[in-house]
This record gives structure tokens, sequence and C-alpha cells, in this order.
């Protein structure tokens, strides 16, 4: 029987759940906490979009992703963007696609919404994922993103 990964709204039912999703010690530097994420969605309510990746009855992840962001900051709505701000897939857990799937997931809701280019953020380096969103098809936009590293995936309308 294969069970398929699904997005999970976080809700009071769900929070202890979603803030039990750990990764690797070692990629602690990489990404920040569930906790953190959801602070920030809290104090960008409108904006943030997170979610608990669940297999099953199993969490194995959590995504944050954002629609529409201002990304000048300059007030003039002359660059909005979508994308994915957060990625924590729990440590026993990574390598069994559910990176993939929460990438999909995000591509997939902002072409709901209209859009058609997902951003993602990433620490360079080699314990960072650059290898991972590259392989998805992201490029690089040559810019940078308090430091870290912006890439940017074209997404195909939906069928």
């Amino acid at each position: 029987m294969t069970i398929t990964p699904r997005l999970e709204k976080i809700t009071s039912k769900n929070l202890d759940t979603a803030l039990g999703v750990r990764i690797h010690p070692h990629q602690e530097h990489l990404v920040e906490p569930v906790v953190k994420s959801l602070a920030e969605a809290y104090v960008h309510p409108g904006v943030a979009w997170p979610r608990l990746i669940v297999d099953g009855d199993r969490p194995v992840g959590f995504l944050m992703a954002f629609f529409d962001i201002d990304w000048n900051g300059d007030g003039t709505g002359s660059d909005l963007r979508s994308g994915l701000w957060r990625l924590n897939i729990a440590a026993g857990e990574q390598g069994k696609g559910y990176g993939r799937f929460a990438v999909e997931s995000v591509a997939e809701e902002i072409r709901r919404r209209g859009g058609s280019l997902l951003h993602v953020t990433w620490h360079a380096g080699p314990t960072g994922p650059e290898a991972f969103y590259k392989g998805l098809g992201f490029r690089l936009t040559g810019e940078t993103s308090g430091g870290q590293t912006v890439g940017v995936l074209e997404l195909s309308p939906t069928p």
C-alpha cells in the first residue's frame, strides 16, 4: 500500500506535531526551526502559508510559502514575488521525495493563484540545499537576500 503525502493546515490539533519536526542537527544552521516559522506566520498573516507535510499519519516535514510579497520593500509593488520561504524535512524522512513534493505543492498553489514563478532562497555552501533546488530546475538569479542565494523556477501553466 502506497501512502501519498499531503499538506495539512496548521491548527491547534496538529500544532505540537508540527513543532516536533526536526531536521538533522548538522543542518540547523541552514534553516530556521518550525517554531520561528510559525511565529513569523503569525506576524505576517495573509502572506505566510505554513503547512505540515504528512504521509499517512506520520509527520514528515514542514513548509512555509509566501505569496505576492513586495520583494523590494519599496511599497510600489513593482516586484511582487511568491515562493518557498521555509522547508524542513524531518531527519529520518529525507531522501524519500518529500522535499520534491513540498516544492511541487507550492508550485501548484502559486499557479492556482495566477503566478508563474516560484522563488526560493538558500544558504550557499557544501552542506546547503543548492544541488537539490538546481536538480528541480531552479536557476540562480544572481541576487542575494539576507545573505542567501536566490533561485527561481519558471512554472509551466497547469494543463
